[in-house]
């Protein structure tokens, strides 16, 4: 299994991310780790923040010339702006120079000052700031380099920004990510004519009003191998896995396996995936996709699908909106940090890691091993099995 906890606030010296249980001999660079967190930073609609805060990456720890060591890996992401908030975010004792008390709407704020007993906005807000999903972005690529060696990739693209929605079922493949990243809104260029150039005025027009825009992002992962997950104990239900790990990205407020939210309405002889055999392949079928991958907990070997749906942000800059000083109990309105139009092209890149890591995780502990080798030997001897139990037409077919 695969396990990881970050650590930092948005403001603070750093993040880290501790990843523990990937085995020896994966390759990593910083590099790779700073091509995802770049990606990260993508999408029209983002705040100045993006453009001027590069992420400064160190591997601590589990690295050495270039391949991981069995041992909990470290990676450091320096926060570039530190000098401008040494004062303010310092663990010494002391006190801030501004006190928070004007919780805002939609935000952990207020939540957390009652939970925590805190009487300062900012020391629930930095660390419940999205920021942290950089550390998450980090694990994340360790994740999708072992999955590669499995032969499994996990890719995204947006389907839905504000009311603009795309009218196309056509998904990207892996080798379509750079033409979904090249995109302003990392929407699929081609699956529906007009779509980037309308969700851009989309993000135009909530940019002029002071306002913001939530939409939703489809991920996608090809390759994943038919058993991952179980169906014999709640937690270990990889669907369910997904939706815990794809909830907690900050501002996503639902998530859809396959046609998850469609098939509720539909008769059931329209809900499912029918099975066939795949002679040439020596392989079941599914014929369509309603399951989104996913059957009674476990992977159906077809292709994956989630999709998540983001709020609008709440940190707007008109209109304000309402709240009241935790100090007067006064009304008045919330404070303002920096905010973004949208983040939904960066949410799916967000989104690729939650599901890369459950998928590392589930497949870490279906083949097990050390090291990358034997992992890999496990992978091949478990689909060489699945090969052999499926090598003729299901029982009582007539074949």
């Amino acid at each position: 299994m695969l396990r990881y906890l970050t650590a930092g606030e948005s403001h603070g010296r750093a993040l880290v991310v501790v990843v523990e249980g990937l085995p020896a001999g994966i390759p990593v660079s910083v590099e790779d780790i700073d091509g995802e967190l770049a990606r990260r930073r993508l999408g029209y609609g983002r705040g100045p923040r993006m453009r001027f805060e590069a992420d400064e990456v160190t591997i601590l720890a589990g690295v050495r010339h270039g391949r991981t060591l069995g041992s909990p890996v470290a990676v450091e992401v320096a926060n570039t702006e530190w000098p401008k908030w040494e004062q303010e975010m310092s663990p010494h004792p002391g006190r801030p120079s501004k006190v928070l008390t004007q919780p805002r709407p939609g935000h952990a704020d207020l939540a957390g000052m009652q939970k925590y007993g805190f009487d300062d906005a900012r020391d629930v807000l930095e660390r419940a700031s999205a920021r942290e999903t950089a550390a998450r972005v980090v694990a994340g690529c360790l994740a999708k380099v072992l999955l590669a060696h499995l032969g499994i990739s996990v890719i995204s693209h947006v389907v839905g920004l504000g009311d603009v929605v795309s009218r196309s079922d056509q998904r990207p493949e892996p080798s379509d990510l750079e033409a979904v990243d090249s995109s302003q809104v990392r929407c699929f260029p081609g699956s529906d004519e007009g779509l980037e150039e309308r969700m851009v005025q989309a993000i135009k027009a909530a940019a002029k009003a002071g306002d913001s825009l939530g939409g939703v992002a489809e991920v996608l992962a090809y390759g994943v191998p038919v058993g991952l997950g179980s169906h014999v104990h709640w937690d270990r239900r990889i669907d369910g896995l997904l939706g815990q790990a794809l909830l907690s990205i900050q501002a996503v407020k639902a998530v859809e396996i396959g046609e998850g939210m469609g098939i509720s309405s539909r008769r059931g002889s329209e809900a499912h995936d029918a099975i066939g055999w795949d002679a040439d392949a020596a392989a079941y079928r599914r014929s369509t996709s309603r399951a989104g991958g996913v059957e009674g907990g476990m992977t159906t070997g077809e292709l994956v699908v989630a999709r998540c749906y983001m709020k609008p942000l709440a940190t707007l800059n008109r209109p304000v909106l309402a709240t009241v000083d935790v100090v007067t109990k006064e009304s008045t309105v919330s404070f303002k940090e920096r905010t973004d139009v949208t983040a939904v092209p960066a949410m799916g890149v967000v989104a690729e890691t939650m599901v890369a890591l459950v998928l590392a995780s589930e497949a870490l502990r279906k083949f097990g091993g050390d090291s990358l080798a034997e992992v890999l030997r496990n992978r091949d001897g478990y689909i060489a099995a699945i090969g052999d139990t499926h090598s003729g037409p299901p029982a009582g077919s007539g074949g």
